[in-house]
Formats: structure tokens, C-alpha cells, sequence
């Protein structure tokens, strides 16, 4: 022979043009082989509502977390400096220095307590967190100043020992169907009153002057605020504050902060920070996020063992195209890289699809949820679908994060690759002489 063809001379270059054509014509449909066409297209829809769903579900989560996240830093502060063994003299000296550390936003002291919440109407009383602050502090709170739903903050502390008007959730509100101007009982078992019948937990009468609404039942059924000077009187302080709330830039790295406090602080200090008041449900959070994660990536891995079933069915029904290559000079490790490159594709669209398919999920979000409510509301009139009262949000909030969408992609990727490894081995092993003995 006067040439040779580049399989004669030692076989193809590694994924090479005229790999990637013969499982490109492996992967197009034909009609004698619809078992294997329906199997891929199986593989692939399967893959890709499996990342997809992945994609939506884990951004829902983080868009969740967030939000409960802003709303627990909105309405606390993120480190916590107690003043329990100080001096009440020394107590404003040293928040003034501990507003002065780098990174700290605000220094604010806080008096906490609780309480019994009674309607004076009657009824059931409620557990109520009653925070004293500053009226100035209060005024410089977003998620207080920017929520309120009901009358305003413009004469919050006005009054003997600050008045006697407070800040209320608007699940509280609704509770006990309070408004602006209605009075509210409060009864403190930490303090008492003296009667001739002996001590009595102390109790009195507060006026509405604001509601607000955070957006978290939990905050908005249970916070309660008052000016820092009733506070203290209410809750038999003295002029003690409990703690010097701390806001810093990056709520989620404290420990620095914390150090720099403890060096200004120039006494001996007990401090914690938020995490550390809400270990259990940041674990929790955690914990469940983890858990979803490895369920879903389960579910990708279940959906890329489809790939196997048409990949059998594959080498099976090429089984003497396989051995006409391998006769025309195709290596074994050719014929298993063309059924990689086969079920990659397969596994590579639909990951890929499953991308589009979910991002776009997650940025219509909104009109999704509420043609979700419609047709629930067609069936179940009167019902919403998310009950603020059992979900804590109305609405699903939802946040794609690029690096957990690349790593979703890169797993399904990987899981559509390994998959191929046993029907293309299967197909590298075949011996061209059994192949066409009976052809």
C-alpha cells in the first residue's frame, strides 16, 4: 500500500477529531435504535432536573439563612460585653472606648429582661423579651426605625425614668389586638413589689407607641422595647445596664474584634458574641444545609446511573462496529475513550441544561410562588400556600451562590464520567474475532 490511514500507523491521537465524531454518531437517534435513544434522552432529562433541583433547593436555603441571618444581627447586636462586675460609674466610660475600636460600628448599652405579657382586656398572658435601650439607639436601628407598621418613634423615652411607652412586634399586636394608644401589662418575676402580704412580682402598665415588623414571628411575637431608664427601674438595674451591645463591619468574623475590645476594655471583661447566643440554631443551619446537600447530590448520582443502561445497550448493539475499528488499528484504550466521550456528553448537556434550567428558577422566583398560590388557591380558597405563621416568611427567598453552583456542576460532570468507566471498559475488553465470527 502506498499510504496508511492515522489508525494504521498506531491509532489516534487521545480524544482526538475522529474520536469525538464516531460518539458525536453514537449519541444522534436512529429508529432501529430507539431503546438506546430513549434510555439517553431519559439520562439526560434525569441529569438535568437533578442539578437543577439541586441548584433551586440549596438556594432557597442560602437565600433563607440570610435572611434569618439579617434579621437576628438586625435586631441584636453581634458581641456582647457584660457589666455585671463593674462599677456603674465606669460602665459609660468604657463604652465610649470600646466605640472607639476599629471595625466597631456602635457601642450601645442594653438592659434585658423577661417578662409576662398581659392584655388588659384579659386573656392568655404571652413570654415577652423586653430590651431597654436608648431612645437615640433605638432611632439608629433599621430594622426597628425602617419596620414600624404603627405610629412612630418620636416621643419613645419621653417621660419620668424615660415614660412609659414601649415598642411592640406586630405578632404581639395581633395577639392580644393591640394598636397605637392601647396599654399593654407587663409583669416581671425578677423584681418585686412590697405589700403588707409579702413580696409580689412587679407589674405595670406600658402604652403602645410604635409596632413594628421584622419579618421573623419569632422577633415580632416575642421583643418588646422600652427605654433604657424604665428598664432599669422595672427590672431593679439601679443605674446598672446588663451588657454593652457591640455592632462591628463583619459580623461573621468577631474573634478579632473581640480581642482588640478585650485590649480597650483595660479591665477584666466577660464578653460572647452572637453566635455564640445562637450556637444551637447556627449549628442547626449548618448542620441541615450539610445534610440537604449530601441527599441532593445522592439524587444526581441516582440520575447518572441511567447513563450506564444506555451505554450497556450501546456497546451491546455496536458491538461489531467495535471490532471493525480495533481491526482497522483502534486501540482498546480508543475504543473506551469514545464511549466516555459518549455518556460525558450525555451527563455534560444535561448538567449544563440543569444550570439554565435552575438559575432561571431562582430569578423568577416570585411569579413562580404566586402562580404556585393561585392554583393552590383554586383548590384551597382562603389558604396560602407559605404561612408566615408556620414558615416565618411569606415569601421564599432565594440566592444563587456562584461557587456552590460551579461546584454542583462540576460534581454531576464528574458523577456522568465515572458512570461510563464500566460499559466503556466493557467495550475496550471486546475481542474483534468473537465479535465477527458470525457476521
Amino acid at each position: 500500500m502506498s499510504g496508511h490511514t492515522p489508525l494504521a500507523k498506531g491509532g489516534a491521537a487521545p480524544f482526538s477529531s475522529f474520536e469525538r465524531a464516531i460518539a458525536w454518531r453514537y449519541l444522534r437517534a436512529r429508529k432501529a435504535e430507539g431503546g438506546v435513544s430513549l434510555i439517553t434522552a431519559i439520562s439526560f432529562i434525569g441529569i438535568m432536573l437533578a442539578v437543577a433541583v439541586m441548584i433551586i433547593v440549596m438556594s432557597v436555603m442560602n437565600g433563607y439563612r440570610d435572611k434569618i441571618f439579617d434579621i437576628m444581627m438586625g435586631a441584636q447586636g453581634h458581641i456582647f460585653v457584660y457589666t455585671s462586675q463593674l462599677d456603674p460609674d465606669a460602665i459609660e466610660p468604657l463604652r465610649q472606648r470600646l466605640a472607639r475600636v476599629p471595625h466597631v460600628l456602635s457601642a450601645r448599652a442594653m438592659v434585658v429582661g423577661q417578662a409576662a405579657a398581659i392584655s388588659p382586656r384579659g386573656g392568655d398572658a404571652s413570654l415577652a423579651v423586653v430590651f431597654g435601650i436608648r431612645p437615640a439607639d433605638i432611632r439608629a436601628t433599621p430594622l426597628i426605625a425602617q419596620k414600624l407598621v404603627q405610629g412612630d418613634l418620636a416621643h419613645f423615652g419621653e417621660g419620668r425614668h424615660g415614660g412609659n411607652g414601649i415598642v411592640i412586634g406586630a405578632a404581639m399586636a395581633r395577639k392580644f389586638d393591640l394598636a397605637v394608644g392601647d396599654e399593654l401589662k407587663l409583669l416581671s418575676f425578677s423584681s418585686s413589689n412590697m405589700t403588707p402580704f409579702g413580696s409580689t412580682p412587679r407589674s405595670k402598665l406600658y402604652r403602645v407607641i410604635a409596632i413594628f415588623k421584622m419579618g421573623l414571628e419569632d422577633y415580632d411575637g416575642t421583643f418588646i422595647y422600652m427605654p433604657l431608664q424604665q428598664a432599669e427601674l422595672f427590672f431593679s438595674r439601679g443605674n446598672r445596664p446588663d451588657y454593652i451591645e457591640i455592632r462591628v463591619d463583619d459580623p461573621f468574623n468577631t474573634m478579632p474584634v473581640r480581642l482588640a475590645l478585650a485590649q480597650a476594655a483595660g479591665v477584666p471583661v466577660l464578653m460572647d458574641d452572637w453566635m455564640d447566643k445562637n450556637r444551637s440554631y447556627v449549628t442547626a443551619l449548618k448542620v441541615e444545609r450539610m445534610m440537604m446537600r449530601m441527599i441532593l447530590m445522592l439524587i444526581i448520582a441516582i440520575a447518572a446511573m441511567n447513563i450506564i443502561s444506555g451505554l450497556v445497550m450501546l456497546v451491546k448493539n455496536k458491538g461489531r462496529d467495535i471490532a471493525i475499528l480495533r481491526t482497522m488499528g483502534a486501540s482498546r484504550a480508543a475504543a473506551m475513550r469514545i464511549f466516555i466521550m459518549t455518556g460525558a456528553a450525555i451527563g455534560g448537556l444535561g448538567t449544563l441544561a440543569g444550570i439554565v434550567l435552575g438559575i432561571t428558577f431562582v430569578i423568577y422566583i416570585d411569579p413562580i410562588q404566586d402562580a404556585i398560590q393561585w392554583v393552590f388557591g383554586l383548590f384551597n380558597p382562603g389558604e396560602r400556600l407559605f404561612s408566615a405563621d408556620v414558615y416565618e416568611l411569606a415569601r421564599l427567598p432565594a440566592k444563587v451562590e456562584w461557587r456552590e453552583v460551579a461546584t454542583i456542576a462540576a460534581f454531576g460532570f464528574a458523577m456522568s464520567v465515572l458512570v461510563t468507566l464500566p460499559p466503556s471498559w466493557r467495550a475496550s475488553r471486546l475481542d474483534p474475532v468473537e465479535a465477527l465470527r458470525y457476521e
